[in-house]
């Protein structure tokens, strides 16, 4: 008998306290999930977010959406969400979102929000890109802080799976050759800029894209 074929390995590069449902998924598809986070998340700014007034709340990541839900005080109007991982966040909460743009990015939100969209607050990241508070003239409030990690030792895979342009640009300063799989464009466009190889994008943008995206790049 010849040896047992390899197992392949996926470096899942999420934070910490979003990594494991991840990482078993990818344990079910038979393969071996390597738990590497680079990227911590920190709560900043107020701890209490006044809503009222507003016609729109912009939320971008599943943590924005549970740090929102967590600080809001007044009547929260209309929420939007980036990405169907953001509203399933805010689904968790008991907040229906009153729109989730089938392109998950700033520009999809952009092309689907009804104008005149009114009063806007944008809650997101410390670093979140500008694009969509500077078109709408939103107010913004930074709700939290991405920190990039260095683990010592390295990861080592075959694959390395990437879920924000965080963990893409922080998987970059490794400077490992891994192929990567993205969970979307956004995500992708930071990988390639900073030099890593991006094998497959997620067809949806949330935890079954990813899977069915390390599925069918993996024998």
């Amino acid at each position: 008998m010849g040896p047992a074929p390899k197992t392949v390995r996926v470096i899942v590069t999420r934070a910490r306290e979003q990594l494991e449902p991840l990482a078993r998924r990818i344990e079910e598809l038979g393969l071996t999930a390597v738990r590497g986070p680079l990227i911590e998340l920190e709560p900043i700014g107020p701890e209490q977010v006044d809503v009222e007034g507003y016609d729109w709340v912009v939320v971008t990541s599943p943590f924005g959406a549970r740090e929102l839900l967590r600080r809001a005080r007044g009547a929260l109007p209309a929420v939007a969400a980036i990405g169907p991982g953001t509203a399933a966040a805010l689904s968790e909460g008991g907040v229906t979102p009153a729109l989730v743009p089938e392109v998950s990015t700033q520009e999809g939100l952009l092309a689907s929000l009804p104008r005149p969209a009114g009063r806007v607050l944008f809650a997101g990241a410390e670093r979140a890109r500008p694009l969509l508070a500077d078109e709408l003239g939103a107010d913004v409030v930074q709700l939290y802080r991405t920190t990039a990690l260095r683990p010592d030792p390295l990861p080592e895979g075959d694959l390395v799976v990437l879920a924000s342009a965080s963990a893409a640009e922080a998987f970059a300063a490794l400077g490992l050759d891994v192929p990567a799989v993205s969970i979307g464009p956004e995500t992708t466009r930071a990988a390639e800029r900073a030099g890593v190889n991006v094998v497959a994008e997620a067809a949806s943008h949330d935890l079954d894209g990813l899977v069915a995206a390390v599925a069918a790049s993996t024998p």
